[in-house]
């Protein structure tokens, strides 16, 4: 009894956990109040809605569609507003803000810079702004008294021909605030080897990068992912559940491709309510992750977009903990996976867990053992009799 209720987080707690962001779309996590400014100082007039609360409920209600496609087609607001610095620097500098209010320590934010050259910047420029951005946020933050650290991702267009130009552009602001290169776009029709160029390129220069792959195509995709291209990590991956079989008895059967992933600990950058928007899950209940967690994968909890699906670290590990009962074991589990499959030097992972996650978890626990004790009975001077 006592150690389910040392270890149940509620939602304050869940929000002040230390947690781990790897899978989050800059694009995709505006706050609908900016996308009006923004609208309105660029002279776009594409919005379907212009007050700020009706546009954030079409944005949840238009990606709400079952379809991958239609879900993407969202994403044509937010880059429309996003093709100048200043606007660049303020999107990202309250991308930081939000995460780190969220209780976000470490964030890996991903975000196309062909996407936002319409304005006149160039790829560099998009770059600098985004990461000025990114340290305006973090500081932000620390006045506020949230410590973040966010690290971009360079993405390239699964559809279009540039993701060596990406890769090279990743490269070159590597240790400037880029961590790694992704791609992303539709899956259908566009496989990763279409961009095998770019992958080689990276893995010459030593350089980390992540696919998108097992969210909307199945099992190929992934495994094109990872053995044509060899992908660090799989954005998704949430079709691989398509490779474990589940008899009536409960015995559990990975396929080879399944029992690769688990055994070379590949991270995978699950996201739960974008997951049930596209369709790859009909419900929290039944998503993979509840037993990709049992059989110990190496699971990760992202937001994907946070606009498009009304959610944030925090909403979707209390989706986890209502659905799977998860406690403050299971949430530090996911957080540490994350912050070891992060992009960043070893030492500077280890740094984090050791020194902010690890210590963030121990505080919440010991509050929960505090509390507990305050509310246990007190005994009577009778209770423990002492004469013989």
């Amino acid at each position: 009894m006592t150690s389910e209720i040392t270890q149940t987080p509620n939602p304050d707690q869940i929000r002040r956990a230390p947690k781990v962001l790897l899978h989050d779309h800059l694009d995709g996590g505006l706050r609908p109040g900016t996308i009006v400014d923004l609208a309105r100082d660029t002279g776009y007039e594409g919005l379907p809605e212009t007050d700020p609360e009706k546009l954030g409920t079409w944005f949840r209600e238009a990606a709400d569609s079952g379809s991958l496609e239609r879900y993407l087609e969202t994403f044509s607001h937010t880059c429309a507003v996003m093709q100048t610095r200043d606007a660049l620097v303020r999107v990202a500098a309250e991308c930081a803000e939000d995460l780190a209010a969220d209780g976000v320590v470490y964030a890996e934010v991903r975000y196309a810079p062909e996407q936002h050259l319409d304005g006149g910047l160039t790829l560099e420029e998009v770059v600098e702004a985004v990461n000025e951005g990114f340290r305006e946020g973090e500081r932000r933050a620390l006045e506020a008294g949230n410590r973040i650290r966010v690290g971009a991702l360079l993405t390239a267009m699964r559809h279009a021909a540039r993701s060596l130009e990406i890769a090279e552009l990743a490269n070159r602001y590597r240790d400037l605030g880029v961590v790694g290169f992704d791609i992303a776009g539709a899956e259908a029709g566009f496989p990763p080897t279409r961009h095998l160029d770019a992958f080689e390129y990276l893995k010459r220069e030593n350089n980390h990068f992540t696919i998108h792959a097992g969210e909307a195509f199945g099992l190929p995709s992934i495994w094109q992912a990872l053995q044509w291209c060899g992908a660090d990590r799989l954005g998704h991956g949430v079709r691989i559940i398509d490779d474990i079989r589940v008899a009536d008895d409960g015995t559990v059967e990975l396929g080879r491709l399944a029992a690769y992933v688990r055994d070379k600990r590949i991270p995978l950058e699950l996201c739960p309510s974008s997951n049930l928007q596209t369709g790859a899950a009909a419900s929290y209940a039944e998503h993979p992750i509840g037993l990709l967690r049992r059989l110990h994968f190496r699971a990760t909890v992202n937001t994907d977009n946070r606009l498009m699906s009304g959610t944030n670290m925090s909403a979707e590990f209390q989706h986890l903990v209502a659905t799977f009962r998860y406690t403050l074991d299971d949430m530090q589990w996911f957080t540490v996976n994350a912050m070891k499959s992060a992009f960043i030097p070893f030492d500077e992972r280890l740094a984090m867990i050791n020194e902010v996650i690890k210590p963030g978890y121990s505080e919440l626990k010991s509050e929960w053992l505090f509390r507990a004790a305050a509310a246990a009975p007190v005994p009577t001077s009778g209770s423990h009799g002492t004469h013989g």
